[in-house]
């Protein structure tokens, strides 16, 4: 591949034209292929590995544009994957295309990818151009608890949010709750602290733990590390609620 085509080429893991809840309104979703994460509860592990579908940041823009109609006026585009901040350039090249339309973009990530070296952030703060919105995942406040949940530690996704913060830019911030994993109420006041030492947040959304991805593990012939782990009841998601001071999307 040239060199001049590597910067608008991207690897899809799939495509879901009429999504509820990967951003505000309406959007389209696309999820990109590739994650470096090992997360013991992950419902798609069948992201993780390189490869996927091949297509142009132009290909890909003239599929999704074609649903613009359905967004109205709070919806829009949200790039999620696998993880997106793994192809960078090719969502620059796609979210500059919609930019140029006017429609609201959003990208979902857990942050794994995220350093510090200005190689990284040179092409970082381009995308942070043409985002309108960060939904962030954070998994765990404790360092070493992050790491055994999905194999790397936790500080560069922290200092992602704090960046993202100091840029100005808005962010959703989720949290998956796992009864027994990550539900602990220090925890989660450790994470609610966080969350409030930054100046962008707009949203924090629980998102409770379900097994509809362990068939997945099965047929990729991995064993699932949570097996029997119950999903959390409507208690425990209010309680997590109460630690996380829950906060509805700003007007």
């Amino acid at each position: 591949m040239k060199e001049t085509e590597k910067s608008t080429v991207g690897y899809i893991h799939s495509l879901e034209s009429f999504g509820l809840v990967d951003g505000p309104g309406v959007r389209f979703v696309v999820f990109l292929q590739g994650c470096k994460y090992r997360c013991k509860f992950c419902h798609n592990p069948d992201t993780w590995k390189d490869g996927g579908e091949k297509w142009t940041a132009e290909q890909l823009y003239a599929r999704v544009k074609r649903y613009k109609s359905y967004w109205g006026k709070n919806g829009g585009i949200t790039v999620s994957g696998g993880e997106p901040l793994l192809q960078t350039d090719f969502i620059i090249s796609f979210l500059e295309l919609a930019k140029k339309d006017g429609i609201h973009t959003a990208v979902d990530t857990a942050g794994q990818p995220f350093s510090d070296s200005r190689e990284f952030l040179d092409s970082f703060d381009r995308l942070c151009e043409c985002t309108d919105l960060f939904i962030l995942d954070l998994k765990l406040m404790d360092r070493e608890g992050h790491k055994a949940l999905t194999g790397f530690y936790n500080d560069n996704v922290l200092s992602m949010a704090k960046y993202l913060s100091d840029k100005g830019k808005r962010m959703w911030v989720r949290h998956v709750l796992v009864p027994g994993l990550t539900d602990s109420p220090d925890d989660l006041y450790k994470m609610r602290e966080f969350i409030d030492s930054l100046k962008t947040v707009d949203k924090v959304e629980i998102l409770p733990y379900h097994t509809l991805g362990v068939q997945k593990w099965h047929e990729m012939g991995l064993s699932y590390p949570l097996e029997g782990t119950p999903v959390p009841t409507e208690e425990q998601i209010k309680k997590a609620a109460e630690c996380l001071r829950q906060r509805d999307a700003a007007p």
